[in-house]
């Protein structure tokens, strides 16, 4: 299963990618995140392997995240016109993910993020789910990508919110 979505943020390039890469930041929008921590290398960087822990509702999974990509590895006075890369695989119990995060300048103070998502199913249960609720998972990556923008341009933090 493959998907793109995308969001435009309004704040220049370089302060978005800046707040999306700040692991301290990673609680605020990422719903549902209960734990974030490297196991090899250091956050961000490329060949760091990373446990993740994500809830939803009572339900929790539990995945390693590995960074396969970072352009350019500064994310500081990022060159006009420069394509931003974040990329990882995602392995979790029956599934394997591939996301392509691109961030680039959509205007003086505006940026464009497309997320690029591939799943594989392996397990039953994974892919029962994939198959009678594959809009789930573009919804998932949607409601994250909005909870960025939000906490981006007001601050907002989805543990403050109860829905």
């Amino acid at each position: 299963m493959k998907y793109t979505v995308s969001i435009e943020i309004a704040l220049p390039l370089e302060a978005a990618v800046q707040l999306l890469a700040d692991p301290a930041h990673l609680p605020k929008w990422l719903r549902g995140l209960v734990l974030h921590e490297p196991l090899s290398g250091v956050h961000g960087q490329v060949g760091t392997i990373s446990r993740v822990v994500m809830q939803t509702g009572k339900q929790t999974m539990e995945c390693t995240e590995t960074i396969t990509r970072r352009e350019p590895a500064d994310l500081r006075a990022i060159p006009k016109e420069s394509v931003v890369h974040f990329d990882r695989e995602i392995v979790g119990e029956g599934m394997w993910s591939a996301v392509r995060e691109r961030l680039t300048e959509a205007g003086p103070d505006t940026t464009l993020w497309v997320s690029e998502s591939e799943y594989r199913f392996s397990g039953v249960l994974m892919r029962l789910v994939a198959l009678l609720m594959p809009g789930a998972f573009r919804k998932q990556s949607r409601q994250h990508m909005q909870d960025f923008k939000a906490f981006a341009e007001q601050g907002t933090d989805v543990r403050d919110t109860t829905d």
